[in-house]
């Protein structure tokens, strides 16, 4: 770390955390969380969207109007065309931050997000709905990618970790709310209520300020003293820190395409877009998106509204559980731990599903609040059926959300160098959602076509791929500085990085 770079780090702890004027005991940081539960609900829009498919897939294949009818094929591409819509917004939001800003374009994703939820809202044809859905995921990439960036640019040191969780805790939370709406409201009245969080998330982002750290970039000094007091409190002298981070945006550079090519570069490149890659290989995204088939065609002996519920409120909890251990356990103890975990739940759901020979019951009346057939008014289901599927459901998520969901995201943003990230979190993000996308889609036909025990066993192979990543390419960097981190990719001298 040079001279500079030191003097910097000296200023911002010292404004933050010592005693003298401009210290923690005078910020005041009810400003600051408004602004972020302002646009965080970005983020709880994104965990709506991104699951709105499962509640209402019996209602669409069930559907009386056949211009809405969708037959296997027809909703696998409902369901997956929401990741090729998120991998466009993801890379149009970084051109966009940089272009109008993190604030405007955390605003600009409530275009398409309105438009796609009117359009599934009223659709009397299956394109409209495919055309929505493509524009809540366009909205759900752009919202991903731009306000995590927003959230690390107005927060200050103290509270900047736990800040950075909300989004992917109201994404988890606008997920639940959906399974939640879903075992009440029809599907047309579920996409109308999508629209709420979308309207007041630009009234709210609206009234916040731009961040100060976009605004120095610009030369407007004097905006960014007034964001950055407005933000901290009156009482909070602004200058140490407004001068830390002009030396920050002065100290970096830019890269060669030359210099990609060297293993400081390449290294945490690769294992950064290898890890987005096993984790959407490991089937999250289609269990999230088709978890009401998953537990029907399972036979769950509880109607598969309320079961995935159950798995939303356990998914929110294992989420809760994932940030406290962050910094205790290690990132790769909890790695092994989430592999292990969906190796286990991924495995014995495909023996389940093949000894018991799961097929999909037939799809209810039009409409995704009444109860599936055979089940009482508790959603309880008659003798016969088994809860097993619904645990190995709730183990899987809860392995997933353990490690491989928040660790992935974690590690990409200690590993990339900084003076790389614009271009390497860009593959990262067109990896990951295509991914995504490519791994949904076929999971229907697989599926319908062979038995849901076949798409699983496949998530088992590459849960043991993840495991075995883990192991021989995934640095621990708990308790590493960024300086040590890129030292070890630079050195290859491993005991500067050892646990």
């Amino acid at each position: 770390m040079d001279r500079r770079s030191k003097a910097a780090a000296s200023d911002e702890n010292t404004a933050l955390l010592s005693g003298e004027p401009g210290t923690a005991s005078q910020v005041n940081n009810s400003r600051l969380f408004l602004a972020v539960f302002s646009v965080v609900l970005g983020n709880f829009s994104f965990g709506y969207s991104l699951v709105y498919a499962s509640p209402v897939q019996s209602a669409l294949q069930g559907s009386e109007d056949p211009r809405l009818q969708m037959d296997s094929s027809q909703y696998a591409w409902f369901g997956s065309i929401y990741s090729l819509g998120a991998a466009a917004g993801g890379l149009g939001a970084m051109m966009l931050n940089d272009m109008i800003g993190r604030k405007m374009s955390i605003m600009t994703s409530a275009l398409p997000s309105a438009v796609g939820y009117m359009l599934m809202g009223g659709a009397s044809d299956r394109w409209m709905l495919l055309l929505g859905r493509f524009l809540t995921g366009v909205a759900g990439g752009m919202t991903s990618a731009s306000i995590p960036v927003y959230i690390s640019e107005i927060s200050h040191p103290a509270i900047r970790g736990a800040m950075g969780s909300c989004p992917q805790i109201t994404a988890v939370c606008g997920a639940l709310v959906l399974y939640a709406l879903g075992t009440r409201l029809p599907w047309r009245w579920l996409a109308v209520a999508g629209g709420v969080p979308v309207v007041v998330l630009v009234v709210l982002v609206a009234l916040m300020p731009s961040s100060p750290r976009r605004l120095l970039s610009l030369g407007r000094e004097e905006e960014a003293e007034e964001a950055l007091r407005w933000l901290r409190g009156r009482d909070y002298h602004v200058q140490t820190e407004l001068r830390a981070v002009q030396n920050s945006i002065r100290s970096q550079g830019g890269v060669a395409l030359r210099e990609l090519a060297t293993p400081t570069y390449y290294r945490p490149i690769l294992i950064s877009v290898g890890m987005r890659f096993l984790q959407q290989l490991s089937g999250i995204t289609p269990t999230l998106v088709y978890m009401q088939y998953i537990l029907s065609t399972s036979r769950v002996a509880l109607d598969p509204g309320i079961a995935t519920v159950i798995v939303g409120v356990v998914r929110l909890f294992s989420v809760a559980i994932a940030a406290g251990l962050m910094d205790r356990a290690g990132r790769k103890a909890l790695l092994y731990t989430s592999s292990t975990l969906m190796i286990l739940s991924s495995l014995s759901l495909t023996m389940y599903s093949h000894v018991n020979g799961c097929s999909p019951p037939p799809p209810p009346p039009n409409a995704t609040h009444l109860l599936q057939p055979g089940f009482d008014s508790l959603g309880v289901a008659p003798a016969g059926l088994s809860l097993v599927p619904l645990f190995l459901v709730i183990i899987f998520i809860f392995g997933y959300a353990m490690g491989w969901g928040p660790i992935t995201w974690l590690l990409m943003a200690e590993v990339l160098p900084l003076v790389a990230r614009g271009v390497a979190s860009g593959l990262c993000v067109a990896v990951s959602w295509l991914t995504a996308f490519a791994v949904t889609h076929l999971f229907m036909s697989l599926a319908d076509g062979y038995g849901l025990y076949v798409p699983y066993l496949c998530f088992t192979v590459v849960c043991v791929f993840c495991l075995l990543f883990t192991a021989v390419c995934v640095p621990e960097t708990r308790g590493r500085s960024l300086e040590e981190i890129e030292n070890f990719f630079r050195t290859g001298r491993t005991f500067t990085i050892s646990s």
